[in-house]
């Protein structure tokens, strides 16, 4: 159906241009080139501001008539322009995201990481409505992190999602046959109830993720062992009390951390503060959450009426606070 309906298109907009006619671009892609643009300042020196919301993913997504890339993608390349750019001198992550994938967040975390040593910039982290698990996760490398008054955080641990449908295929009269070389061969097939040793082994790889999640809190966190314990339930916290335990090193908003993130990299208060996008908009500004993944995919002429993050995941490991995955 999907093809189908890019055959119309393309249809429409061969009527719309005319043979030989000019191009006309009705949807921005992945091939528009990064472009620099400045919210405010005019002094030498720079700060970056990257948006990073939504799921955290590393799969580019395919939308009816465009793709968009992987979060991931996304970041990296802002941050491999900055990285060429000597003016830049911070970079402040603007998050509002639930988390995502165990491994996106641990690329992110590795990228920042390699990016802040390369150039010696100062991390600074603005956290929005949301910033749990996996978006946790990634904000660890950051010099300061601010948190918003309202913000919610923490869900600092590992969740394993898979289907299970073996339940209404007896009810159906269905039964999936198969051969296999080893007995774990199809652990995690949602054609049958795991077996207790498979459940043990699911347990074991979930809490060595976990694990590897509270030993990058407390690396780059100093938590007390107490604290740590209270952080490991994997429980929500809001800004105040996040503050109070250490997870976040001030609440305030937008312009405080842009401010820090200013005052930290040794730059003047009238320094430039930019952001790379593929599409101008009028009156830009700090609050504008738009990027490449915001311009492009969102257009559908069928919707499905699922929730598009939710229907997006696939069986694994996630950061993820799962409540709101459908975000």
């Amino acid at each position: 159906m999907q093809t189908t309906l890019k055959m119309i298109m393309a249809a429409i907009m061969l009527l719309m241009i005319g043979c030989g006619g000019p191009e006309i671009k009705l949807f921005p892609d992945a091939s528009e080139p990064l472009r620099e643009f400045t919210l405010e300042g005019t002094e030498s020196g720079k700060v970056l501001l990257i948006p990073v919301r939504g799921i955290v993913s590393d799969v580019p997504e395919e939308g009816t008539f465009v793709s968009r890339p992987s979060m991931v993608e996304e970041i990296v390349s802002q941050l491999r322009l900055a990285e060429n750019d000597e003016e830049v001198k911070a970079v402040l992550l603007k998050i509002d995201s639930p988390g995502g994938s165990a491994t996106a967040s641990d690329l992110l975390y590795h990228e920042i990481e390699a990016f802040k040593t390369r150039t010696q910039a100062k991390i600074v982290v603005a956290m929005m409505d949301l910033a749990t698990s996996g978006a946790y996760y990634i904000s660890l490398p950051a010099d300061h992190i601010v948190a918003h008054p309202t913000t919610v955080t923490g869900s600092i641990g590992v969740i394993f999602m898979r289907p299970a449908v073996s339940g209404l295929m007896e009810k159906i009269g269905l039964e999936v046959e198969v051969n296999k070389s080893g007995k774990n061969k199809d652990m995690g097939s949602p054609f049958r109830k795991p077996t207790e040793e498979e459940e043990k082994m699911f347990d074991s790889l979930t809490h060595d993720l976990g694990a590897r999640f509270l030993d990058l809190v407390a690396k780059n966190r100093r938590l007390d062992e107490d604290t740590l314990k209270g952080v490991a339930t994997a429980r929500i916290y809001l800004a105040q009390e996040a503050l109070q335990i250490g997870l976040v090193d001030e609440i305030g908003y937008l312009s405080d951390a842009i401010s820090r993130a200013k005052s930290l990299s040794g730059l003047s208060k009238e320094c430039k503060v930019i952001v790379y996008r593929r599409t101008e908009y009028p009156d830009d500004n700090m609050y504008n959450t738009a990027t490449m993944q915001d311009a492009v995919g969102r257009f559908s002429l069928v919707d499905l009426g699922l929730p598009h993050a939710m229907a997006s995941l696939s069986p694994g490991f996630y950061y993820l606070w799962l409540p709101v995955s459908g975000y």
